[in-house]
């Protein structure tokens, strides 16, 4: 089902991609054996792969970058769509398609930075564990799986690139900030200096408005680590991420506060009782020290609109197309409403009220964030609809929503349209990985 030749379907970026990339449409992937590495090379271990969005910002980035080994698991299901598709782009050798609660740490290799997308739970601790002297997460969450790697081998990744939702430094609500407190006075027990930053891809040229947070940390024993000034001075110009996504001067007083206590104690008792998360939306720790401030991106580059994205609509599957009849069911999806509703299981009657949503989307401007629920024909009120030039309506293709990823065409291809789309929805935006990607590469040693 998931081939690799390339013939039928060729795995190439779009024009608009190319141009605000400055690559080429050929993207050269390495070929679908395993991987050799040479001095100078940045050796990455990429986990919560999903399709390979991070492998692809990386070796777009720089031809440094080198993927030794990954992990693609999907709980719950039989089939594993991601890992295959990532096997059949990138080939088997290195990847495990195994959860990764039972891969021993021994079982991978050594590498300079580790990569992932981690997925947003609830990072609580439970307790500390009195005879070992390490912590115990709250069961099946997955961040605890890279502080376990982390800390088990014998000569951790340098660096570390990781995503996640721009509500991460807030949750929960009932305790604001805990988990991204949790996080980083963990990575500071491990060794790291970590900066963040919320980034939305569109605000950078990029064609979907999609907000996450991006971490970079970095150990003492490394060159970055050695080219560090003052925090102030880290956040708005001179760190990876600043360079990377430029700010104004939003004239805001850095705010500074420390993360106390035993990572269980942090748990219990990190800014108990406030409304509001003391993160703002960048900001660096080092030895527990946090540094924050409130940004506002700084850019003047190419852009790429909905519009740009599209495919001939010759090559529209006529599936795709949304029928006279279905338009009302579309639009009533779309539009604000004000109305009673009754509870099916308990009758209970309720006011329900929301209000409407942009029907067709605006091809002028970068799309929506991708859902996971966007494939399908049924009506929605947040997949996307757009207008054609001869007036019809019809949703987005699985090429476009790659497009909107800023991933190559068909490169999902071999599952089904909605999966695909499922896929897309749990993806980054590449370009954001690209442009990071680039600034680690040039400010690393091609000798280390």
């Amino acid at each position: 089902m998931y081939s690799n030749n390339s013939d039928d379907k060729e795995m190439l970026l779009c024009e608009p991609i190319v141009r605000y990339s400055n690559c080429c449409r050929e993207l050269s992937l390495f070929p679908p054996d395993e991987v050799t590495t040479v001095p100078g090379d940045i050796r990455v271990i990429e986990l919560f792969a999903g399709v390979g969005g991070f492998r692809i910002g990386l070796e777009r980035a720089s031809s440094r970058f080198k993927t030794v080994w990954s992990n693609q698991w999907e709980p719950s299901t039989k089939r594993q769509d991601a890992s295959s598709i990532y096997v059949s782009r990138f080939g088997s050798a290195g990847h495990s398609n195994e959860d990764i609660n039972t891969v021993p740490t021994d079982d991978i290799p050594d590498a300079d930075m580790l990569v992932g997308g981690f997925p947003c739970q609830d990072y609580s601790v439970a307790t500390t564990l009195r005879n070992s002297g390490g912590i115990e997460g709250k069961k099946g969450v997955l961040w605890w799986q890279i502080h376990r790697i982390l800390k088990e081998m014998p000569a951790p990744p340098k660096y570390l690139m990781l995503e996640n939702v721009d509500r991460l430094l807030g949750s929960p609500a009932s305790q604001r900030g805990r988990d991204f407190a949790i996080i980083l006075a963990s990575l500071s027990d491990l060794g790291y200096t970590v900066e963040w930053r919320i980034i939305n891809a569109a605000e950078y040229g990029m064609p979907q408005r999609r907000r996450r947070t991006y971490i970079f940390a970095f150990r003492e024993d490394s060159d970055i680590f050695r080219q560090m000034g003052s925090p102030e001075s880290w956040i708005y110009t001179e760190g990876i991420l600043a360079e990377a996504f430029p700010v104004m001067n939003t004239e805001q007083k850095l705010s500074e506060f420390e993360i106390s206590g035993s990572l269980d104690v942090v748990s219990s008792t990190f800014n108990k009782g406030k409304k509001t998360s003391p993160f703002l939306n960048a900001g660096i720790m080092s030895g527990r020290r946090v540094y924050t401030s409130k940004v506002a991106p700084r850019y003047h580059g190419l852009s790429i609109t909905l519009g740009d994205i599209l495919i001939p609509e010759n090559d529209v599957p006529e599936s795709f197309y949304i029928s006279t009849e279905d338009l009302p069911r579309w639009e009533y999806a779309k539009g604000g409403k004000s109305e009673k509703r009754v509870n099916k299981t308990t009758g209970f009657e309720y006011n329900y009220s929301e209000g409407a949503m942009a029907f067709p989307d605006n091809t002028e401007k970068p799309s929506r964030t991708i859902i996971t629920g966007e494939g399908g024909a049924s009506p929605s009120r947040f997949k996307h609809v757009i207008r054609t030039e001869g007036g019809q309506y019809r949703r987005l293709t699985p090429i476009e929503l790659e497009r909107l990823n800023m991933f190559p065409d068909n490169h999902t291809y071999g599952a089904s349209d909605v999966r695909r789309a499922f896929l897309m929805g749990n993806a980054l935006v590449t370009g954001i990985v690209e442009r990071i990607a680039r600034r680690i590469a040039a400010r690393t040693n091609n000798n280390q």
